[in-house]
């Protein structure tokens, strides 16, 4: 076993493949299913990094998470084990968290997965990506678990939200550093021989969470405890951990043990909560993307749609904000077309509902995790990630309002002509939205 590099060893509970869980793979995510057909709560079990350079598998091969996402299904939840970019450097931190949070969608969109129960399980270097979601905490996040994790950004890199300056808003307690917002059950494994330079940020990080934290402490384990220290006490952790996300998803133990706490009570409906994602700016910044080179492509007549848009004495938009030469040219091209749609117009459709009702993810959901945005002043956004530090403050003032006086759908592409009042005052531009596999990829306005 000392022959195989760590991370090729052996998870600690010995956990074998068998015909009672059967694995998925779709695309870069494993999906790892329990028996039966009832839908179920999921966890997404998220790899740190980096690696060496000369590895012999990809995280989601490693025996370490085949065993982790094994023994949650058995224990009745879906389990996935996501391949991401981090795992390549700490320059990747941005694409990785774009790419977990593209596994999340995929996830939840599963149809044995009830997508208002889900739990996210960072290890490692993954630290770094959890604070985005301790500080957002969506209404469908049972639960955060952290095993050795990484929680200080080396200097050089991006950073993100930093785990321990959003942990403690939400203290169990009550305490001065309660603020509004959801508590979210957050388990912290702690390896006793941690590595000086994960220790440190993971003391602050427990000062910081005081009561808003479980913590299990595997006082005689290495960094990697879990795939090193075959031991009691490693055995004893996991098991412990795993029983922790069980039983805040909600379901039933398993035949692997009993419970440490009983499952969640049911959450009546409510209106969803609202809170505030605060970034720290980037020691350094980043470059921006390269913009879009691909032009709106000519259709041949009977692939172009219009629609126009009957206005209303409350939409109609002032003179001001008209644009002459656009409207009377797709005014000229919509006598020759009758009011269609399209798949792509059905895209952005759905974006606009969740627009106009202030729904922030489910507005970003219509956008690819590398959605690209460029605006007319020439700033450009690439990433869902950006695009919801762009409009929370939007969304949060309950400001969301455009107006689509017409629109143009050609294949792909839809082209509208748009009145926003964001701003507060009625400002015309045109849009162009490009769609691709249910997915809106490119957004351009122009003036």
């Amino acid at each position: 076993m000392t022959d195989l590099p760590a991370y090729l060893r052996p998870f600690v509970l010995g956990v074998l493949d068998g015909p009672d869980v059967r694995v998925d793979r779709l695309g870069e995510l494993d999906i790892y299913r329990p028996t039966g057909s009832a839908r179920t709560g999921a966890i997404l079990f998220v790899h740190g990094g980096p690696a060496p350079p000369d590895l012999q598998a990809t995280p989601r091969d490693w025996p370490v998470y085949k065993g982790y996402a094994t023994a949650a299904a058995r224990r009745g939840a879906v389990a996935a084990v996501v391949d991401h970019s981090l795992i390549s450097g700490l320059d990747k931190l941005s694409v990785a968290a774009d790419e977990v949070e593209a596994a999340i969608g995929v996830l939840r969109s599963d149809p044995r997965v009830d997508p208002e129960r889900v739990m996210l399980w960072f290890f490692s270097g993954a630290g770094l990506l959890a604070g985005e979601w301790l500080d957002s905490r969506p209404d469908w996040l049972r639960g955060v678990a952290l095993t050795y994790p990484l929680l200080a950004t080396p200097p050089g890199v991006d950073d993100l939200v930093n785990a321990s300056e959003v942990i403690g808003k939400y203290d169990r307690g009550g305490g001065a550093g309660n603020v509004l917002g959801r508590v979210l059950p957050v388990l912290l494994t702690r390896a006793g021989l941690e590595r000086a330079e994960l220790a440190g940020p993971v003391a602050e990080f427990v000062s910081a969470g005081g009561t808003a934290l479980d913590i299990i402490d595997v006082p005689k384990g290495h960094h990697g405890f879990d795939m090193l220290d075959h031991t009691e006490e490693s055995r004893d952790a996991v098991t412990k951990a795993l029983d922790w996300a069980i039983a805040h998803l909600g379901e039933e133990p398993g035949t692997q043990g009993d419970l440490l706490v009983p499952p969640p009570k049911a959450r009546p409906a409510a209106a969803a909560t609202t809170t505030t994602t605060v970034r720290r700016t980037p020691a350094a910044t980043k470059p921006k993307p390269e913009p879009v080179k691909e032009e709106l492509p000519i259709a041949e007549p009977a692939d172009l749609l219009i629609e126009e848009i009957p206005a209303t004495p409350e939409a109609a938009a002032p003179a001001s904000a008209q644009l002459p030469e656009t409207t009377d040219l797709l005014s000229s091209i919509s006598s020759s077309f009758g009011p269609a749609d399209t798949a792509a117009a059905r895209v952005v459709g759905r974006e606009h509902s969740a627009y106009a009702a202030h729904d922030l993810e489910a507005f970003l959901a219509m956008y690819s995790p590398t959605a690209q945005i460029s605006f007319a002043d020439g700033t450009e956004l690439k990433g869902r990630r950006f695009l919801r530090e762009l409009y929370r403050p939007l969304f949060d003032a309950g400001r969301c309002k455009t107006e689509v006086v017409q629109k143009l759908m050609v294949g792909e592409w839809v082209v509208e002509h748009q009145v926003a009042h964001d701003s507060g005052e009625p400002v015309a531009r045109i849009a162009l939205y490009r769609v691709a596999e249910g997915l809106i990829t490119d957004v351009e306005f122009r003036s």
